[in-house]
């Protein structure tokens, strides 16, 4: 019996800590879901369809045939021009979410092939700051539509970030103008771009380059707005319609021109380029 109470709550933690990696709880529903058949449905619950958070190389996964043939602005860091220290210094931030994603700025950009079609595409990943925009996000957008107009290719921008990064502040805001400039070169190229807006899409990234599509895509449930709600309503002073800055409110008053869910991105985006190109 002695052996037997030694080694009964060491079991018992080995359980608790294996239940939680195999289930999860749905943000939506609340249903208790197997964390295996959640990965295999591209962490899109089965039981709501409530679009769990998922980074770059998820969306890249997705929507490419086999990745990126070739990555632009691979090599760029980000700098502290400003010497920001909050909590922590910018620098420290900048080591933390690189150990975190695993990649060297919030924004993966290169060339690959959506059913074979050559695409040059960004796709910007929320678990790096919060997606935030600063100038190597805004350089390696710009540097990757440039080598669409260089390819003759369409573009594709998967959008999912707070905003401008404000530990760069002006540096960071002048991004906006940057990338947008850009996409016009692209329109005038004859060149189609689409958008596609994830949750969240928010701040200096929505008053940029992710509603200056050709066609605006979102996922159902996405965050989609400039300022934050409560700022929107102090401001106006007055109550906000339900469902307000929700992709679903957008969608019923023209701001967006069509939900897609996850599993259908792909197939979507091609055969818009296939009408487009």
């Amino acid at each position: 019996m002695a052996w037997f109470r030694k080694e009964k709550q060491p079991l018992q933690a080995q359980k608790r800590e294996l239940a939680a990696d195999v289930w999860e709880k749905c943000e939506g529903c609340g249903a208790a879901l197997y964390v295996r058949r959640l990965e295999e449905n591209d962490r899109v619950c089965p039981e709501c369809g409530h679009h769990f958070r998922i980074g770059a190389v998820d969306y890249l996964r997705i929507l490419f045939d086999d990745g990126f043939e070739e990555e632009f602005g691979a090599e760029l860091r980000s700098s502290d021009p400003l010497g920001f220290v909050d909590s922590k210094p910018y620098p420290l931030r900048i080591e933390v979410a690189e150990k975190k994603v695993g990649k060297h700025d919030a924004v993966l950009t290169g060339a690959g092939r959506i059913k074979e079609r050559l695409v040059c595409a960004g796709i910007m990943d929320f678990g790096f700051i919060g997606g935030s925009m600063g100038s190597v996000v805004g350089e390696k957008i710009t540097r990757m539509i440039e080598g669409a107009v260089e390819r003759e290719a369409p573009v594709i921008i998967v959008s999912a970030s707070g905003g401008a990064r404000m530990q760069e502040g002006i540096f960071s805001l002048m991004q906006l103008a940057k990338t947008s400039a850009a996409l016009h070169k692209l329109s005038d190229a004859g060149l189609p771009y689409i958008s596609i807006l994830t949750h969240p899409t928010t701040g200096g990234v929505t008053a940029s380059f992710a509603m200056l599509g050709d066609v605006n895509l979102a996922e159902p449930g996405a965050l989609i707005g400039f300022a934050g709600p409560r700022v929107i309503k102090e401001t106006i002073r007055q109550d906000l319609p339900d469902g307000f800055q929700t992709a679903e409110f957008l969608d019923e008053n023209g701001m967006v021109d069509r939900l897609v869910p996850r599993h259908e991105l792909k197939s979507m985006v091609s055969v818009l380029l296939g009408h487009m190109c």
